[in-house]
């Protein structure tokens, strides 16, 4: 498992950075900030996969790192969400709904915020699961949003137009994980195929910019 595992998460941040860096020299703006999202996502990812990797072949202490790394990812998560509501705006040319635009902004603050508390104990890497329940609120919000938007416009770009399908299962397969994988730890499975759908956005994105 720890061989498969290790070499599947070494391959998506390959893919998420290399596919980022070509994005982001193209020379269309929306084109450019799915390239920003998508280096968001793998770097920020990268904080939490290469100390698992590690873990798996060294007898070091990695609790920390995991942790903090866990910490890491999920403020990283919120911002590509939000510069996902910006590409959306630019794809498909609509203005700036002041109200939604708050909504969402907020929304990502208020996530920050509550990731930073001292209560989701990082520094252990055990996260109690009310804590994982109240930090993934707004998050889920925000995601429901990003769908909503994704899903009413899915019919006027087709290399974007299952974009709400992976986000949506994005989010069914990592709210089990953030929120009860403590006492259920083979729930931690689920984060494999919550990859294979941030993978499928990113390879949108791509798809769309060539």
């Amino acid at each position: 498992m720890k061989y498969g595992e290790s070499i599947f998460d070494i391959v998506y941040l390959l893919f998420t950075v290399v596919t980022g860096i070509y994005m982001v020299k193209r020379t269309d703006e929306s084109c450019r900030y799915m390239g920003i999202a998508t280096l968001v996502l793998g770097c920020g990812d990268a904080f939490h996969l290469i100390p698992r990797v590690l873990d798996y072949f060294s007898d070091a202490d990695f609790t920390s790192a995991l942790g903090i790394g866990k910490l890491i990812t999920s403020i990283t998560m919120t911002v590509f969400y939000v510069i996902m509501y910006r590409i959306w705006i630019m794809v498909y040319g609509e203005s700036d709904n002041r109200t939604l635009g708050v909504i969402i902004y907020l929304l990502s603050a208020v996530r920050v915020i509550l990731c930073m508390m001292p209560q989701n104990n990082w520094m252990k890497n055990d996260s109690p699961m009310a804590w994982g329940i109240i930090r993934n609120i707004p998050f889920l919000i925000i995601g429901t949003i990003i769908i909503w938007l994704y899903y009413i416009k899915r019919v006027y770009n087709q290399h974007l137009s299952f974009i709400w399908v992976y986000v949506l299962l994005s989010f069914l397969f990592y709210m089990p994980v953030a929120t009860i994988v403590s006492y259920i730890p083979m729930l931690g499975i689920l984060m494999l195929p919550k990859t294979v759908c941030y993978m499928l956005i990113v390879l949108s994105f791509f798809r769309y910019t060539t």
